[in-house]
């Protein structure tokens, strides 16, 4: 895929201009960098001295031009990664599906993420980005870069304390299922919390009216944990190929995926460490491995119809 970008002359000369603008992006960052650094210096000095005054005056000056000159490039650099990721990597993904799109200031909306019901913690902060939308053959399919977190407060002698923790960073992937579920089935992780949560929902009751599925792949309930209200729809989805089909695709994530089926759609969530597509600053453009990253994992996505036969349309739409 990389060979094939880097023979493509159109996206070259598109790479060579933004490269002149990164490194000028780069330049001015770093004189930034070196006047904030001078400046703290200068006021250190001073103080040891005992120059005080004198010293925070004087220190002032490269502050305040470091601060100007910051302000004005962050612009440029916030042109310079939209241009990145719709000159570049947009015409890249073609290489993978012409039908793929990217939209650097879309993603999934906050209503989704909850009502997919992959996570149980609503968030107090959400930022998502970077959507890209697609069809393999019959089956659309899109997914964002997301980012939720919640917030704790407590006191402290010094007044209250917040603190942000993170419910969700990655990609969530969704894609058309092709049948307008009765119920919402849950696959998440089996963890600690959620294998004692099992156990109480199968030996004492059950959380919100939804009951654990036992399914007769072993492998699987070893992996993840299955809500239902229906129990019926619960295996009509997860067949015996389904569920090997969802272990594959797991084991070749770095950590547990989890999934819900609702309102005719799959839900994917896929924990990253790594932000995806973003434009390099302080690296040039002009390296022959620039996208395998990114493409890798736009690959893996695309892939996933694949993987789940979500082609094979064995029920239609009511």
């Amino acid at each position: 895929m990389d060979s094939e970008i880097n023979h493509d002359t159109a996206l070259q000369e598109v790479l060579n201009t933004l490269e002149e603008q990164r490194k000028k992006i780069a330049s001015t960052y770093t004189t930034c960098y070196i006047l904030f650094g001078l400046a703290l210096l200068i006021i250190v000095a001073g103080l040891l001295i005992g120059f005080a005054i004198v010293a925070v005056l004087a220190g002032l000056v490269p502050a305040i031009v470091g601060i100007v000159m910051y302000f004005r490039i962050d612009d440029d650099a916030r042109q310079y990664k939209i241009a990145f990721k719709t000159k570049i990597l947009g015409s890249a993904l073609k290489k993978i599906n012409d039908t793929l799109t990217l939209t650097p200031k879309s993603g999934l909306p906050e209503y989704e993420f909850i009502s997919s019901e992959l996570f149980t913690t609503e968030p107090d902060r959400y930022k998502t980005e970077d959507l890209i939308n697609g069809t393999v053959e019959k089956t659309s399919f899109w997914f964002a870069e997301v980012h939720a977190e919640y917030k704790t407060e407590r006191q402290t002698k010094n007044g209250t304390r917040t603190e942000w923790h993170t419910i969700f960073k990655g990609i969530i992937f969704v894609a058309d299922f092709n049948k307008n579920f009765n119920v919402s089935t849950i696959v998440r992780p089996k963890s600690f919390g959620n294998a004692v949560g099992a156990w109480f929902s199968k030996n004492v009751f059950s959380f919100g009216n939804d009951e654990i599925v036992q399914l007769e792949n072993t492998a699987f309930d070893n992996q993840f944990v299955t809500y239902s209200r229906n129990q019926i729809e619960a295996r009509y989805i997860l067949t015996p190929a389904m569920m090997e089909r969802i272990l594959n695709l797991n084991n070749k994530s770095n950590e547990t995926i989890s999934l819900s089926f609702l309102n005719s759609k799959m839900y994917i969530a896929f924990p990253l460490s790594s932000n995806y597509f973003e434009a390099p600053i302080h690296e040039s453009l002009l390296t022959p491995d620039l996208l395998t990253e990114d493409l890798s994992i736009v690959q893996f996505m695309h892939d996933i119809v694949h993987e789940l036969d979500l082609n094979t349309r064995i029920w239609g739409k009511e």
